[in-house]
């Protein structure tokens, strides 16, 4: 892994971390919204 992808990979891991957080106390919206930075952060990173 180039040492540029550390930080994305970290905050990417973080976002997804924070989803499944939402998603074990039912908060659905705040799911998808972590969920949905992820995947813009991967698209955007990637």
């Amino acid at each position: 892994m180039k040492s540029q992808y550390i930080f994305p990979v970290i905050l990417i891991l973080l976002d997804i971390g924070a989803g499944i957080v939402y998603a074990t106390q039912g908060d659905f919206k705040k799911t998808i919204y972590w969920v949905a930075a992820a995947v813009l952060n991967a698209a955007v990173t990637f």
